[in-house]
């Protein structure tokens, strides 16, 4: 309890001493380099949609942005560390759906992922990928789950971490599949397929971003993609649908925070950065390859994200708390 009020001593503080320099601060924003704070390890696939938005990024704010990789616990320390921020405008979180929806339900946090967090804009979204080790026996989904029952409570899983979307999505596995599947936690999804690669453990829930180029070079193996449609940059991976696992939709989403009480111009600057960055042809030809979709003209606005963010929480939080999905 009293971390928790020596935290929202210096949240009050720092935003009081936005609201006051605030409108000074906007208008000569941003003066030096911004910091963009991935809250995964590198290498996974929220690290690399931040580096390429990131670049996208300094052409409009005439400033670098630098990104800066703090992993651990689901991604809640990196985003500790953003909601600690002094709200200036410096210290952007880029978030996705286990940073700002799966962990309020999951772990026990000393922010609020909603009130602590001021929104700026919504950037890309993903499926998740089926994978497995390259000499796993099956070469179908339909093979893969025939392998799984066949095997069940036996089966290695590498996750990124208790409560990520590696995590969650194997739950959901096990309720339609029936079978019962061991997880590795790793530090970040990362590791995970590194692991995946070695054959430590026989199969992972991937994203595009970081298992499309290990699929490809037949290092592992992919089964299926989550959705209702193929991938762009995947188009040989079929759908759950047409794979035999009717209507296993999951997905994943990136969005950009800051702390509260950053000035509205500043987000606004913020925001514009980003509209333009995912406007830039080869920004969405480098996103597109790594499996990203985009989100509609009229959902970029900080006020979508918001709402956005609400929907999700509203759906998934009740899921992940009828699983007994817990912080270990």
């Amino acid at each position: 309890m009293p971390t928790r009020r020596v935290f929202l001593s210096a949240f009050n503080l720092a935003a009081i001493l936005a609201v006051l320099t605030g409108p000074l601060a906007a208008k000569d924003y941003p003066s030096r380099p911004v910091t963009m704070i991935v809250p995964f390890p590198a290498g996974g696939p929220t690290d690399a949609i931040g580096r390429v938005v990131a670049q996208g990024m300094q052409a409009s704010l005439g400033r670098p942005v630098v990104v800066e990789n703090i992993g651990g616990a689901a991604g809640s320390l990196g985003t500790e560390k953003v909601a600690l921020a002094t709200p200036d405008g410096y210290t952007i979180g880029l978030g996705n759906s286990v940073t700002h929806v799966l962990n309020g339900a999951i772990y026990s946090l000393k922010y609020d992922v909603v009130k602590d967090f001021e929104t700026v804009g919504l950037l890309v979204a993903e499926p998740a990928v089926l994978v497995g080790r390259a000499t796993l026996p099956a070469n179908n989904l339909r093979e893969f789950i025939s392998w799984l029952k066949d095997n069940s409570g036996k089966v290695l899983a590498g996750t990124g971490g208790t409560g990520t979307v590696s995590d969650v999505v194997l739950y959901f596995l096990e309720k339609q599949t029936g079978v019962s599947i061991q997880r590795v936690p790793y530090r970040g999804l990362g590791p995970a397929i590194q692991a995946l690669m070695a054959g430590e453990v026989d199969l992972s829930v991937g994203l595009p971003a970081n298992v499309l180029g290990q699929v490809q070079a037949s290092t592992i193996k992919a089964f299926a993609v989550t959705s209702k449609t193929r991938l762009v940059g995947a188009p040989n991976i079929p759908t759950v649908d047409e794979a035999g696992l009717q209507g296993f939709y999951q997905s994943n989403w990136h969005a950009l925070f800051v702390p509260k009480g950053t000035p509205k111009e500043i987000i606004q600057k913020l925001n514009a950065a980003a509209v333009a960055a995912l406007a830039d042809p080869q920004i969405r030809e480098r996103l597109v390859a790594d499996g990203q979709d985009f989100f509609p003209s009229e959902e970029s606005t900080p006020e979508a994200l918001a709402a956005f963010q609400q929907r999700e929480i509203a759906q998934r939080w009740p899921i992940v708390k009828a699983a007994g999905i817990k912080s270990e």
